[in-house]
């Protein structure tokens, strides 16, 4: 066998692992493996430095080599064939140093996995020391992960939600996202985690777009980004890594979290959860890390670093500005102040009931979760009566409403941090109002220019504001939503009403005649997110949001029409 044939065996077997090497002896210019020679010459090196086949295969061959079902790396063995493990050689060398990984062969099943607190916040497991650190194990892991089958990712992305949802893993994180952060509740949280697991899009998220004709076939697929760098908020904190990591993974790529410090110690546990299950299905080690001691300077270096190739933000306008300014790609989840319509044709009962629930979800840190009403003046007694009858605590006196106002917010106009995501019976108690758990959300009557309705308070803190007519309300709620272009709700049994509102004000998410909830799919249709990207334009983020469409050209082939 002479190097030509050498080369196009070489060229045969890197076009089935995807390689840009695989041009060789297709009458195209030779790609540059990581080395910077040539394919070719790199077997004519081999050959040339043995002076034999078999001795050339002895001297190439190393310790971890494409798996035989292009599922990431496996141990090698010397074969019957020294041209094969020539060509192995040659694969190794070009794609670069791989580390050992079980998935091939495929793991048969999954063991149970378990982090006791005390480890949680321990070095391992996808938690390193410095950003630097973190960033470059995952840079290796997504590479490996470039040879896993979709099946693999798929089993990867399911792993996830096995092990969130198994051995009180679910009630756990909850309870300590509650307890660490001093934000919402655990019951509320198990919801939102649950839906992270069970509704958020895997692989089938990924469709292929085929064209066909006389020219031959083309196919646009999504392709993974690399490793994506992703800051997470203290109010949704597992939920976010548990929608973004299902999400990133099943896209291909690997996943650096930047995690908020309030809630260091549970997303910690998360990302370590989340490895060891992957640990025994076999895939790339650290395809989900974070570092041990969360900071800004930590998220600065996670945004500057060269292998970060894309961000994800998932909080308040400053941070979705930064990663907007960083001149990558970014996605940006950012602030909304959501409010809701209540007409004269509504069924007031129910949305009463709804608002109520809604605007109390996780005590009011969603946000998509009502943040101030509009109700038409025919109705607005009425609406307000029965929220009362559903949990609402009417406050009338101007006199406690300011003393309320004085509590809550904090010298900048914004909300205190140190009220966000309490109960409605811990923030009357602050003004000296003892009420039973029963109630759900303060209520009062506020002028549209109140800080409580231009402000994302993020407590169950509700201002109804009086509207003379519906396009009146519509147009006012245009207007409170600030652009953000996040989330509205509207109660009305007039569909030209519900059509104009759904026009006029372009939010990602529009829920007629349900809670805000719903509009995550709890009680209402489609899947879940907790990346909510209005600012960026991506919206109701899901797998394909993660990844950047290629094209596939083969000319004058494959049309069968």
């Amino acid at each position: 066998m002479n190097d030509k044939d050498i080369s196009d065996a070489v060229a045969q077997v890197l076009n089935g692992y995807g390689s840009a090497a695989a041009n060789i002896g297709a009458g195209t210019p030779p790609a540059q493996p990581k080395s910077g020679k040539p394919m070719s010459d790199l077997v004519a090196q081999i050959l040339a430095e043995t002076g034999s086949a078999p001795a050339a295969a002895e001297a190439a061959q190393p310790d971890h080599v494409p798996g035989s079902k292009r599922c990431c790396w496996s141990k090698a063995h010397p074969s019957d064939d020294p041209l094969d493990d020539i060509v192995n050689g040659l694969v190794a060398r070009a794609l670069g140093d791989k580390q050992p990984c079980t998935v091939c062969p495929h793991s048969a099943g999954s063991e149970a996995v378990a982090v006791s607190d005390e480890e949680a916040t321990t070095l391992g497991d996808g938690v390193f020391a410095t950003m630097d650190e973190a960033v470059a194990a995952a840079e290796l892991a997504q590479r490996q992960y470039l040879f896993c089958t979709m099946a693999a990712r798929k089993r990867f992305t399911d792993g996830i939600r096995e092990v969130i949802l198994s051995n009180g893993t679910l009630e756990r994180i909850s309870h300590m996202a509650a307890n660490d952060t001093g934000m919402g509740n655990a019951a509320h949280k198990i919801i939102k985690n649950r839906l992270a697991c069970e509704k958020t899009p895997g692989i089938e998220d990924l469709t292929t777009e085929a064209l066909s004709g006389d020219e031959g076939l083309t196919l646009v697929e999504y392709s993974p980004f690399g490793v994506i760098g992703a800051i997470c908020p203290t109010t949704n904190p597992t939920e976010t890594i548990i929608c973004n990591a299902i999400g990133m993974l099943a896209a291909g790529n690997a996943a650096v979290f930047s995690p908020h410090p309030r809630a260091k110690k549970v997303s910690l546990l998360v990302v370590k959860l989340i490895n060891r299950k992957l640990a025994t299905l076999g895939a790339p080690a650290n395809l989900v890390v974070t570092v041990q001691d969360p900071s800004i300077d930590n998220t600065n270096a996670m945004m500057a670093h060269p292998k970060v190739r894309m961000l994800v933000a998932t909080g308040g306008p400053g941070i979705v500005k930064t990663v907007m300014s960083t001149g990558k790609k970014a996605i940006g989840a950012g602030a909304g102040n959501p409010p809701v319509v209540v007409d004269e044709t509504a069924d007031i009962e129910k949305a009463a009931r709804d608002i109520v629930n809604g605007c109390s979800f996780d005590n009011n840190l969603p946000c998509i979760a009502e943040k101030e009403v509009i109700a038409v003046n025919q109705i607005a007694d009425y609406l307000i009566s029965e929220m009362q009858k559903c949990g609402a605590y009417l406050i009338k006196d101007p006199a406690v409403i300011k003393q309320l106002e004085g509590v809550v917010i904090n010298q900048k106009g914004g909300p205190q941090t140190s009220c966000v995501g309490k109960s409605a019976a811990h923030l009357l108690g602050l003004i000296g109002i003892t009420v039973g758990e029963d109630v759900k959300v303060i209520l009062t009557e506020a002028d549209k220019d109140h800080v409580f309705v231009q402000e994302e308070l993020m407590m169950p803190i509700l201002p109804v504001v009086r509207a003379p007519s519906v396009d009146d309300a519509i147009d006012l709620a245009v207007e409170l939503e600030h652009g953000n272009r996040h989330t509205a709700m509207m109660h009305s049994n007039n569909v030209r009403k519900l059509t104009k509102m759904a026009k006029l004000i372009q939010t990602t998410i529009f829920v007629k005649n349900g809670p805000s909830y719903a509009g995550l799919g709890v009680g209402g249709e489609g899947y879940a997110t907790f990346t909510i990207a209005g600012p960026t334009g991506e919206g109701l983020t899901s797998p394909k949001s993660f990844a950047r469409k290629r094209k596939c050209v083969m000319v004058e082939a494959l049309n069968v029409r």
